[in-house]
């Protein structure tokens, strides 16, 4: 990128206009490695507590525990948004309806937790035989009882982290952030959770929840910003959408593109799914996250150190470039991104783009009226990745660059819808009516 382009996209972050980074660039690595065996043993500990997974929440009889989402063709949305078939096919990966916690953070955070317990089980011999029922029984729930399972978050995690804890039999304590949405602290509140609401952002809650947590030896805190059990747990999700590609036919290699929108908060969730889909393809995926303008925290992370962003070398805050981290969007709203995620999808990252409140509305209003599905605002911001990238001066530099603009008939496009399966019927008539307002 010359320094005029960059230029022109540190104006627009600083004035909260919709852009796009791109990136792998030359030269420009990843520093946080992670091997392919320790995705791989967060795919195995789901596998291992299955059956109990089953026992303890009934929704996941069905599924013999497996907590996963369906991957389906989105054909009248691809037309709503003007997508041209020309420039492939448009499908959508529903973490917005994953069974316990409704979000895409039923795999980051049921994977902390569970690996929690599994060490805790370990130390106490309650898997002498490998029986993980066991965890169910009285004795079990009374030794997760004596320790306490915390996070900072402004809704989804907390909820993942509130409900697999407490239905482990973990005391279990979510602090939340001003911007936090009330009926997710309802929610946790009916399941037994102690939900500490903080005046701050998203960066205070957790940061007070990691100085309380601090102070008590029988406290684990899920630290969203540098844990690598969450990240893994989302890396854990590739295997599945490799196999459901090839039920689908959907071929991936250098001709068969495959581009991913994953709407990105602190960044762990989309930076656990695109290291597990690099891992399995390649050079032949592209994952873009997607951020709301006022809060484009990773987009400034993979921006620090640039020439036209002077003063911002290392590790900075939304607030510094003038925006008020202020969204709908409450799952996105994060001032500082997490240095591990960064750290590890440097080097191969496709890309980061903002995206405007109003076009939230839109697309979640459109997906309702075309396709029949219910998401939450933030889940809806991957959808403005294929024009972002098609439409741009930095996209097409971007598909020029990795010789892609000959393949793009033959590309696939995934936006990954990340929660809205909890949502009160109340809350989503307001969404859905705000989004008919702005799309009429």
């Amino acid at each position: 990128m010359t320094f005029f382009a960059l230029r022109d996209l540190v104006e627009d972050l600083r004035d909260a206009r919709p852009t796009l980074w791109a990136g792998r660039s030359e030269g420009v690595r990843s520093t946080h490695a992670i091997d392919a065996v320790e995705v791989q043993q967060a795919v195995q500990r789901f596998v291992r507590f299955a059956p109990l997974l089953a026992r303890l929440f009934p929704e996941l009889q069905a599924s013999g525990g497996r907590i996963e989402s369906a991957l389906f063709p989105v054909p009248q949305m691809q037309q709503a948004l003007q997508l041209p078939e020309q420039l492939g096919r448009l499908w959508l990966k529903a973490d917005h309806s994953l069974p316990v916690a409704g979000s895409i953070k039923a795999r980051g955070g049921v994977h902390e937790v569970l690996e929690y317990a599994e060490q805790i089980a370990l130390q106490h011999g309650l898997l002498a035989d490998g029986d993980y029922l066991q965890l169910a029984c009285d004795a079990a729930r009374a030794m997760f009882a004596r320790y306490q399972v915390a996070v900072g978050s402004t809704g989804n995690l907390g909820l993942s982290i509130g409900v697999m804890a407490s239905g482990l039999g973990f005391k279990a304590t979510v602090h939340m952030s001003a911007d936090a949405k009330e009926w997710k602290k309802q929610r946790l509140r009916a399941r037994g959770v102690q939900v500490v609401e903080h005046a701050g952002d998203y960066a205070q809650a957790v940061s007070a929840g990691r100085e309380l947590a601090d102070q008590d030896a029988h406290c684990h805190f899920v630290d969203d910003e540098h844990s690598l059990s969450l990240l893994l747990g989302y890396a854990a999700a590739a295997p599945h959408l490799v196999a459901q590609l090839a039920e689908n036919k959907i071929a991936v290699d250098e001709t068969h593109p495959l581009f991913v929108y994953i709407p990105c908060g602190v960044g762990g969730a989309p930076g656990g799914v695109a290291l597990g889909l690099q891992q399995a393809f390649g050079p032949h995926v592209h994952c873009f996250f997607a951020e709301p303008v006022q809060s484009p925290c990773f987009m400034v992370e993979m921006l620090a150190g640039a020439a036209a962003l002077p003063g911002l070398e290392a590790h900075p805050s939304v607030y510094e470039l003038g925006l008020n981290n202020q969204t709908e969007a409450d799952g996105l709203a994060v001032p500082r991104a997490s240095e591990l995620a960064a750290n590890v999808v440097r080097g191969f990252l496709g890309g980061v783009f903002t995206v405007e409140d109003e076009t939230l509305f839109r697309h979640l209003y459109l997906l309702k009226d075309r396709e029949g599905l219910q998401i939450e605002p933030s889940a809806a911001a991957g959808f403005g990745g294929p024009r972002a990238l098609l439409e741009s001066a930095a996209g097409q530099d971007y598909l020029q660059r990795q010789k892609l603009l000959p393949h793009m008939a033959s590309a696939t496009h995934i936006v990954w819808t990340t929660g809205g399966l909890f949502v009160p019927d109340e809350e989503y008539a307001r969404f859905l009516a705000r989004g008919r307002d702005l799309s009429n």
